[in-house]
């Protein structure tokens, strides 16, 4: 017999189906206001659809954009104007990533996809002396914390879906469509490994199982 709190996540699931919104993109505009108004170069990790980088080629002179989906990088360049200076690049994280120096460098949902310390050594290495880092990463629940938060963000989620897609049932967004996995990593682990790599790095846990990580090189 299927219990009450199994049927409620059900029900909860199927909204959320018909009712979809990007939790990535939710973040695109806090990256925004991490960075300098205006930089010359920005690498974006994982761009799948394309929508930050676009965003980050309204301040950048050059953004490379890399991911490892050909057919999503393919959409990424149809839906992206050919004056935007924009670079789409298909190649495997960190090894495939173009050489640097970067003034910013961005990843959102991707990290938890590839060896965590050898994929921030790699963005270390590629950033320009002042530059900044902004990861936006997903985290194993492991803690109290971390189970309390996305508790909360239950009821929110399904809020923020009614109110973007109008009530109304709607199609996932080109930017859900690309292939995903749970994390492994708890958020107090990945803030252990990341504190040792990239001294003075900023963490928090956020809502809609997001963390969120900002670090700036040193001048």
């Amino acid at each position: 017999m299927t219990t009450l709190p199994h049927r409620i996540l059900g029900a909860l699931d199927r909204f959320n189906a018909a009712h979809p919104w990007d939790h990535n993109a939710h973040y695109h505009r806090w990256i925004l206001r991490r960075l300098p108004r205006r930089f010359d170069r920005a690498l974006d990790v994982g761009s799948g659809s394309g929508d930050l980088a676009r965003l980050l080629a309204t301040r950048a002179q050059e953004v490379h954009a890399v991911d490892a989906d050909p057919v999503l990088t393919a959409r990424a360049v149809a839906a992206t104007p050919a004056a935007a200076p924009v670079v789409f690049t298909v190649a495997d994280a960190p090894a495939g990533l173009p050489d640097g120096p970067y003034d910013v460098l961005t990843c959102v949902a991707v990290l938890h996809h590839l060896p965590l310390d050898e994929a921030l050594l790699a963005f270390r290495r590629r950033l320009a002396p002042g530059g900044t880092l902004v990861v936006v990463g997903c985290a194993r629940a492991r803690s109290v914390g971390d189970h309390a938060l996305g508790a909360a963000a239950v009821p929110l989620n399904a809020a923020v879906g009614w109110y973007r897609t109008r009530g109304r049932a709607a199609q996932r967004p080109l930017s859900m469509t690309a292939a995903t996995r749970p994390p492994e990593r708890d958020f107090a682990d990945i803030a252990r490994e990341a504190r040792r790599i990239l001294p003075g790095v900023r963490l928090r846990r956020r809502l809609f199982w997001r963390y969120t990580l900002v670090w700036r090189a040193e001048p």
